[in-house]
């Protein structure tokens, strides 16, 4: 069990658990969630929760929480992967997008 306080605009970047369900409770204010189906489909569902509501992500879906009540900000993903510092290994990356390392190994070196 954990407690989450979202900052205004705040959000919980996409992420996944795969070997755990998570069940969130919102206490007060309002929450986007959202999670994506795994391959082929790749379905995105979104919901907005309020006070008192209750949602399940299933096990190893991709999914996120975004707070509503005010501004959302944004936490740009590809700057966060492709620019990290030390950076991340092209083999991992190239994997995790579908990509050949050369085309990594490019992106990696604009940020």
């Amino acid at each position: 069990m954990v407690r989450i306080d979202y900052a205004p605009g705040g959000q919980n970047a996409p992420h996944t658990h795969p070997r755990a369900t998570e069940i969130l409770t919102v206490l007060e204010g309002s929450l986007e969630v959202g999670f994506v189906t795994s391959n082929p489909n790749n379905n995105h569902f979104t919901k907005t929760l309020y006070k008192g509501d209750v949602f399940v992500f299933p096990s190893n879906a991709v999914h996120y929480q975004r707070n509503t009540n005010q501004n959302p900000g944004a936490i740009t993903i590809a700057n966060a992967v492709f620019g990290s510092q030390p950076g991340i290994s092209a083999d991992i990356l190239a994997k995790s997008f579908s990509l050949d390392v050369a085309t990594v190994n490019f992106m990696q070196s604009k940020f």
